[in-house]
Parts: C-alpha cells; sequence; structure tokens
C-alpha cells in the first residue's frame, strides 16, 4: 500500500486541523461534518487560522449518511485509516458508523482527550483493528467553516496496545508507518509509540486535572500559573493520577508534576479546557470521562482520591 485513504470523523478543532493539514499535503482525505459547520467547508472550503495568518484549502466533506451511502455503491471508498475526533460523550455513536464503512483491514485510531477510548472502542469494534491514541493541539472552530489554532503545537500519538497479537502487530505496523510518514509530510509531529498506554495516559494527567480545577473554579490557566491554592490543587490532582498510574502498572515520569507544571506556565494565560468551556455554555461535557472516571478507576485499584473526589462532587458527581 503506497497511497492510504483517510477518514476523519469529526471537523472540529482537532479533526479540522488534521484534515486541513493533510489535505494541504495532498493526501486523500474526507472529513465527516454536519450543519452550518459543513456547509461551510462545502461552500467557501475549511480556513484555518493561526498566529502567522490564515488561508483556506478546499476539503472533501460530507455526512454520515452520504459517506455510507458511498461505500455501499462502491466498496472501494472503504478508508484505510479511520481517525476518530469526536468528544467522549459521541464516541458511542459513532460505532454503527465505523462498523458501515470500514473495511476488513481498515484501523481506527482514536485521538481523544479521555484515557483508555482506544481499548473501550476495541471491544465494541472487535473485528476491526483500533490503537490507542492523542493529539496535542490548541484548536477550536471559530464559526462555521473556520478553525482557530493558537500556538504552534500539533503532535499526533498513536500505537499499538501491548495486549496486541502479534498477527496483528504484523499486519498493522507497515500501515501505521505509512501513517506516520503522512503525518510528517504534513508538517505534523507523529509519534508511533510503542508504549502508547503510558503515552495517552501522560497526556491525560495534564488535561485532566486542568480541566477539573478550571471548570470547578471557573478560572483559566492564569490561575495555575502562579504559586497559590489553585496551582497546588493542579499538583495535588496530578500526584492523584501518578499514584494510580503506578497502580495499574503504567508508570508516569517520576517528575511528571515539574513536566506538567511546564506545560501549564507555557499556556496563554487566557487557556481554558474544551470541557470547561462546554460546561459554562451548559452544553454536553467530558466531565464523565476527564474527571468521573479518575474517582471511579481510584475505587477499583484502591488509590485514594481525596482531590478527585471533592472536584467531582463539586461538579456534580
Amino acid at each position: 500500500m503506497n497511497h492510504i485513504k483517510y477518514m476523519i470523523i469529526g471537523a472540529g478543532g482537532t479533526g479540522g486541523a488534521l484534515g486541513f493539514y493533510l489535505t494541504v499535503a495532498g493526501k486523500d482525505v474526507t472529513l465527516i461534518a454536519r450543519g452550518a459547520h459543513l456547509d461551510a467547508i462545502r461552500e467557501n472550503g475549511l480556513f484555518l487560522e493561526t498566529g502567522h495568518g490564515g488561508f483556506s484549502v478546499p476539503a472533501e466533506a460530507c455526512t454520515m449518511e452520504e459517506y455510507s451511502a458511498r461505500v455501499e455503491k462502491d466498496a472501494g471508498e472503504c478508508p484505510d485509516i479511520i481517525f476518530v475526533c469526536v468528544k467522549g460523550y459521541s464516541l458511542d455513536e459513532t460505532v454503527p458508523f465505523i462498523r458501515q464503512t470500514a473495511g476488513p483491514n481498515t484501523i481506527v485510531i482514536p485521538l481523544l482527550n479521555i484515557y483508555g477510548t482506544g481499548k473501550r472502542l476495541q471491544a465494541l469494534l472487535p473485528e476491526l483493528t483500533v490503537t490507542d491514541g492523542c493529539i496535542y493541539i490548541a484548536s477550536e472552530i471559530k464559526q462555521p467553516g473556520c478553525l482557530l489554532m493558537s500556538g504552534d503545537i500539533f503532535r499526533v500519538v498513536f500505537g499499538l496496545r501491548k495486549d496486541t497479537d502479534s498477527r496483528t502487530r504484523t499486519v498493522s505496523m507497515p500501515v501505521l508507518k505509512l501513517v506516520e510518514a503522512d503525518l510528517s509530510d504534513a508538517g505534523i509531529l507523529p509519534i508511533l509509540s510503542d508504549q502508547v498506554e503510558r503515552d495517552t495516559l501522560r497526556k491525560f494527567s495534564f488535561v485532566s486535572p486542568m480541566a477539573a480545577v478550571g471548570a470547578s473554579y471557573d478560572v483559566s490557566a492564569s490561575a495555575m500559573q502562579p504559586d497559590g491554592p489553585l496551582r497546588q490543587t493542579f499538583i495535588s490532582l496530578v500526584e492523584e493520577v501518578k499514584a494510580l498510574s503506578d497502580a495499574m502498572e503504567i508508570p508516569l515520569p517520576e517528575d511528571i508534576v515539574s513536566i506538567n507544571l511546564k506545560i501549564m506556565d507555557d499556556l496563554a494565560p487566557t487557556a481554558t479546557a474544551s470541557m470547561q468551556r462546554d460546561i459554562k455554555k451548559g452544553h454536553q461535557s467530558e466531565v464523565d470521562g476527564l474527571v468521573y472516571e479518575v474517582v471511579r478507576l481510584g475505587n477499583q485499584y484502591q488509590v485514594p482520591m481525596p482531590v478527585y473526589g471533592e472536584l467531582a462532587d463539586k461538579l456534580g458527581f
């Protein structure tokens, strides 16, 4: 295989930016979108605005129903790679669509904030290969058809879990190597990880505490950057995730607190987590997967989670 057909479910801040970069690089990409955002992409292309300027690119985009009809008419339209870039609460509704459109050799790469998504999705799609993965980017929909990307970080981490059988690994790794090359061609930093459980948990150890503090106290990064009670709360949450990771035998770096404080201090002071923004708007949010699930895992592995428990209660657990 030297030509990969990509389908990206979700054309928001993460999936849209991923599709934009891959499209600019000349890759075969179809975005799954809906509503006014889809209409704007079809009419004017997908616009990406960064601190260096912005421009639009004609992007292939359609609804789930349209893509399913395309595959039903021609099995050759099945994607080789499906990137899943939806919010955690929308994950289950992607499963029937993936079943309808995937071919027998399609690989599914979820890029969500919630830890353990790949393993959960694999259980729902036992007939397919599902990796784990996460994405590092600060991007959101500014208006229909237009994405706003803050900063220059764009990194995609993906890989097969340790429980992947040898036959699947033999078949999948050459394809994942091609994905790695395509992402690199597109100017995205790819990390094809051989310890993807650890690497996705590492991202979660930052995103979850930041979202929990931000949403609980309605503050941005500026409140967690100087010394004070909210910075200490953030630190305590990271320490609780570290203790959980040790109990799960997926240990994070011993200096994970320092690593995450450096990330926090490098953020724009106005930065907030998408979970916090969704809660503030009264929208459905990822609070269950980003906060409540940590408390449940603490109970499962008998790891005390006093600060997570306090903030989970504050957020309605």
